[in-house]
This record gives C-alpha cells, sequence and structure tokens, in this order.
C-alpha cells in the first residue's frame, strides 16, 4: 500500500482499538466522536483500501453488512444468528482445505473464510 494518509491512519487505529469486527458504520461512528468533519466516504474507502493491502481483514457476510477485523492471519468466526455480533473461532485453523475440492471448476483458490453460526451467550441471557 502506499505511505498512509492521516485518514487511513485514523481508519486502521480505530479498527485496532475497537477489536470487535465492526463494520463500515461502526468505524464511522466511533471516528466521528473525535473527528467530526470526517466523511462516511473515506472512512468506507480506506477501510477497504487497507483490507486489499492486508492490514486488516474483511469479512463479507451473506445477508449482512461487511465487517473488518483487526486479525488478517487465517482464523475462524461465529456469527449470532440473533443479534448478527461476529466473534473470533477460538481453534486450529485448517490449511489446505481446498485441495479437497474435487470439481474446483477451473478456480485458482487464493483463501477461504469459514464462519459458524449460533447464539451468542448475551443474546441468550435476554431471551431468559
Amino acid at each position: 500500500m502506499k505511505r498512509h494518509t492521516i485518514q487511513a491512519a485514523l481508519v486502521l487505529e480505530t479498527v485496532n482499538k475497537l477489536q470487535s469486527h465492526a463494520t463500515a458504520d461502526e468505524v464511522y461512528q466511533e471516528i466521528v466522536r473525535e473527528h467530526p468533519h470526517i466523511s462516511r466516504g473515506t472512512v468506507y474507502r480506506n477501510l477497504n483500501r487497507l483490507a486489499q493491502a492486508g492490514e486488516i481483514r474483511k469479512i463479507e457476510l451473506a445477508g449482512g453488512a461487511d465487517r473488518f477485523d483487526h486479525l488478517c492471519q487465517d482464523h475462524c468466526h461465529v456469527r449470532c444468528e440473533k443479534c448478527g455480533r461476529v466473534f473470533d473461532v477460538d481453534m486450529d485453523f485448517v490449511s489446505g482445505l481446498e485441495q479437497n475440492i474435487r470439481d474446483p471448476r477451473g478456480f485458482r483458490f487464493n483463501g477461504y473464510d469459514i464462519i459458524f453460526r449460533g447464539i451468542c451467550p448475551e443474546y441468550r441471557k435476554l431471551t431468559r
């Protein structure tokens, strides 16, 4: 990635501070508290640039907003089916899983994300 702009450094610092698999809007809301003149578009662009550069990890979720993770190494996640929050899963990452695909349909695989589904403890407490 090119030299960091002040805005990119601010976005990276915020993702690292939040450590919560935040959405772009959550990152923006955190930044705008102290920097009210930063635009939503600037935050979104920098999140995507940082993800493309491998400085943060973008987690694309079907039916939900993309999330941004401060941990870039391969690891698994779990998404709460009720509140939508995303958490890290403490387990060894299974590398080379793509080598077990019997019909790659011409794809050259670059990686994969494993996202488990479940209901988080906080949500379960609310429904008791």
